[in-house]
Order: structure tokens, then sequence, then C-alpha cells
């Protein structure tokens, strides 16, 4: 990831990379969809402010869609200190993904 938490890697590089480290998962989609907000309250000229993840995942088993949202922001953490300014997600088990 830029702004010195990576290898000089972009924020999705980082994003995808610690999501699969993370939770292992069957299909993992990281879409960066910044230049729809260029102009918009969180938008920075550089881009990577605003993403949408597609994750299945046989971590989500059990858990609510609550429970998994906040997971996932949990591990990001440190994207959103760095400048990820919205993050849609959806987070779903093998099963319901099939």
């Amino acid at each position: 990831m830029t702004d010195g938490a990576g290898a000089g890697g972009t924020l999705r590089d980082w994003m995808e990379a610690r999501l699969r480290e993370q939770l292992a998962p069957a299909r993992l989609d990281v879409i960066d969809e910044s230049h729809l907000h260029a102009g918009h309250a969180g938008a920075r000229p550089g881009g990577e402010t605003h993403y949408r993840l597609d994750i299945v995942a046989s971590a989500f088993e059990g858990k609510s869609r609550v429970e998994r949202h906040r997971l996932v922001n949990a591990l990001l953490d440190d994207a959103f200190k760095r400048g990820l300014h919205a993050l849609a997600l959806r987070a779903r088990t093998p099963a319901e993904a099939a």
C-alpha cells in the first residue's frame, strides 16, 4: 500500500493481500470505484478512496451480515486510516454463493 504501509503497492493490492491472508476466500473481487465519486466528499485526486468488495469465504459461516462487515472493516482498518473513504461490501459463505 502507498503511504508507507507496504512496499509501494497500491491500496487495492494491500487490501487484496490482507483479505487473502486473513480470510482465505474462495472468491475475492476488489474493485476501485473512486472514479465514480470524483468531486464528491472523501474523493482525492489520486483516487483509491471508494472500493467495492465481493468476498466469498468460509470464515463468514455462522456470522450475521453485521458481524461479517465488522470483521472485514477491522481487517482493513489501516486502509481507512490512510485514506479509504467508502467500502461497499458483499460478504457471503460458499453455500450462499453457490
